[in-house]
């Protein structure tokens, strides 16, 4: 077979095509340069297939072939960037939400925080001893308990609310999840359509990946592509592509055409961890299963969100199965041991933050439970179970979860707004004794015994029945067991939202005793200078082995600690990501003077092939028309 004559002009007109595909392509690069997402383009070119001539010399080239116009993309810049970015939006939450923290512990001039409340107060104990029989220094003595009531109050009511828009957020990126798996599902198909006709759908894969770059920042992401082929085992694929999106350690979001749900639910009262959780607290679904919100596989945003709203340092009820019985169907008992991790936050009353009804997991049950007891003596917990209904109808203990594991809440090792709470908690019950004890042992001005100063109610004696020479209800028998009920008044009852004084020691002040034997007079001051010694006396009171006064140095040094890691964590990733970004762009972002230099080489290259043409054209015009061939 033997070439045309016309077999040149064929030629330059394929690279003129070539030329014209090339610059076509760097102008569509350079309009994009600003746009969010685009990724380089150029065009692929290969020899067009050589023709056999039957002669001495072989094959004849045939021109130049435009195959495709691909993007220059490195998909291992896109890994490490949706990897590195899922860590950044922890740490970018966590930061925004350790800020406000911060601003709430606040205790400066212009704003009178936790200190000067604190020193208010002890400074009208010292009026009162200093005046002693003026009733208008114990009102003032009141007054300043009142503030300080207060404060604890409005830091709980603060950071609940803080809980609240923690749990709020969850809400929202749960929100964008779904519509960006909606969106990335719609583009698989658009893209599937397209280059099932071997062309690339270059725009739309960009769109694609852009919204994975989102997706990316709120959850931890894995991508898979997977070529489709034309027959079952075949080798020859279809153009078609199956997309696969996975979150959370692995759990599929979208595939291909089709993407899974994800919806936050509102936790009823059986399933609320700590006492001080706000309430309708979010537990994440997908697919209608849970989803496990505390693995170490979860990332982005949506994780930070979770550790804020629920992290409570490690401190939660655990025990393992040794010391679990079931005794009855409705009653479980766990004894807590000297070798569980958390033996002195479960054995402490005013550090145990646990529900009064919730729910317990023993083995791999759920059971909830009305209410529970401890036993200060046996160390052991007893937890009565509701009966069953018909939202629960297996709630039943048996002889077969002896043994078991238990636990309330899950482990997370993060000082969320939970642990803070339960800082404060800690601390108002701890002061709520110290000063209760000492005021239990007075005589008011009517020659009876004085009551509490500080309770759990508007405007009640609560606690007055505790005694608190050895610390026990005197009720209890034996003597010296005591048993802390989650439902009657006892101190692990009392929390910062619930803080209060006396109302009836604030509308009479005769009440308030300074004396433990009003005869001696008015001079006699032993109970106010015993008050007085509970600022600083850690014999008196002691709160994580500091004094009494010292609370806001402990939660400074814990909100500090953490807003410095937030913040240190969120510069390191913040870094990486940006060094990323430069190697990504390095790759597929526009470069103006790469694309200038391009411009000119393929506007030669259309020249050259223009010319070609013009040659070509002369030497048949001398063939044919002045030759007469």
């Amino acid at each position: 077979m033997s070439t045309s004559q016309f077999f040149g002009l064929n030629i330059g007109y394929t690279g003129l095509q070539a030329a014209n595909a090339a610059l076509n392509v760097t102008g569509n690069n350079i309009s994009n340069v600003e746009t969010k997402g685009y990724t380089r383009q150029e065009a692929t070119q290969t020899a067009a297939d050589a023709l056999r001539t039957n002669t001495s010399y072989g094959m004849a080239g045939a021109g130049v072939d435009v195959k495709s116009i691909d993007q220059i993309r490195n998909e291992y810049y896109d890994l490490k960037y949706w990897q590195n970015n899922a860590s950044k939006g922890i740490y970018e939450i966590k930061q925004q939400y350790y800020r406000q923290i911060e601003d709430y512990f606040t205790d400066t001039e212009d704003v009178q925080g936790f200190n000067v409340v604190f020193s208010n107060l002890f400074d009208s104990i010292d009026e009162v001893y200093k005046s002693s029989g003026d009733d208008t220094k114990k009102a003032a003595f009141m007054s300043q308990c009142k503030c300080l009531t207060e404060y604890f109050n409005n830091m709980y009511t603060s950071l609940q609310r803080l809980q609240i828009d923690a749990n709020n957020e969850i809400q929202n990126k749960v929100d964008e999840i779904n519509s960006l798996a909606s969106e990335i599902a719609t583009l698989n198909k658009q893209i599937n359509t397209i280059e099932v006709n071997k062309v690339r759908a270059n725009e739309l894969r960009d769109k694609r990946n852009l919204l994975i770059d989102q997706l990316s920042n709120i959850v931890d992401v894995k991508v898979t592509e997977v070529p489709i082929y034309t027959t079952e085992g075949g080798n020859e694929e279809s153009g078609i592509y199956r997309y696969i999106v996975d979150i959370a350690g692995g759990q599929n979001l979208v595939n291909s055409y089709e993407y899974s749900t994800v919806e936050c639910v509102a936790r009823d009262g059986d399933a609320k961890v700590n006492q001080s959780d706000a309430d309708g607290l979010f537990d994440i679904y997908l697919n209608g299963l849970p989803l496990n919100l505390y693995g170490g596989s979860l990332g982005g945003e949506l994780k930070g969100l979770i550790e804020v709203r629920d992290g409570n340092n490690d401190e939660n009820f655990s025990a393992k199965g040794a010391f679990v019985t079931c005794p009855a169907a409705d009653t479980v008992t766990v004894k807590i041991d000297k070798s569980n991790p958390n033996y002195d936050f479960l054995t402490d009353m005013n550090k145990v933050t646990m529900n009064a009804g919730g729910t317990i997991v023993v083995g791999n049950k759920s059971l909830v439970y009305e209410s529970w007891t401890y036993d200060d003596d046996t160390k052991e917990y007893t937890f009565k179970l509701a009966a069953p209904d018909a939202n629960h109808p297996n709630n039943t203990a048996g002889p077969e979860l002896s043994g078991k594991d238990c636990y309330i809440g899950v482990s997370i090792d993060y000082q969320g707004i939970p642990y803070y709470m339960a800082q404060m908690n800690e601390w108002v019950r701890s002061f709520a004794q110290a000063m209760n004890k000492i005021e239990l042992t007075a005589q008011d001005e009517y020659g009876n015994q004085a009551s509490v100063l500080f309770t759990s109610g508007s405007n009640e004696d609560k606690f007055a029945d505790y005694d608190y020479e050895s610390g026990y209800d005197k009720s209890a028998a034996p003597k010296h067991t005591v048993t802390f009920s989650a439902t009657s008044d006892n101190y692990q009852q009392l929390t910062a939202g619930n803080f209060n004084i006396n109302g009836k020691m604030l509308t009479d002040v005769n009440l308030i005793g300074t004396t433990e034997d009003i005869t001696r007079g008015q001079d006699a001051q032993d109970i106010t200078l015993e008050l007085m010694k509970v600022r600083v006396d850690k014999s008196k009171m002691t709160y994580r082995g500091c004094s009494s006064e010292e609370f806001l140095q402990c939660m400074t040094s814990d909100v500090a600690l953490g807003a410095s890691s937030a913040n240190n964590f969120y510069s390191n990733f913040d870094k990486i990501s940006k060094a990323i970004v430069a190697q990504r762009t390095s790759v597929s972002g526009v470069d103006n003077d790469e694309e200038a230099l391009n411009l000119v080489k393929f506007q030669e290259a259309y020249n050259l092939s223009s010319k070609m043409i013009q040659i070509m054209t002369e030497i048949y015009d001398r063939l044919i028309l002045q030759t007469g061939v």
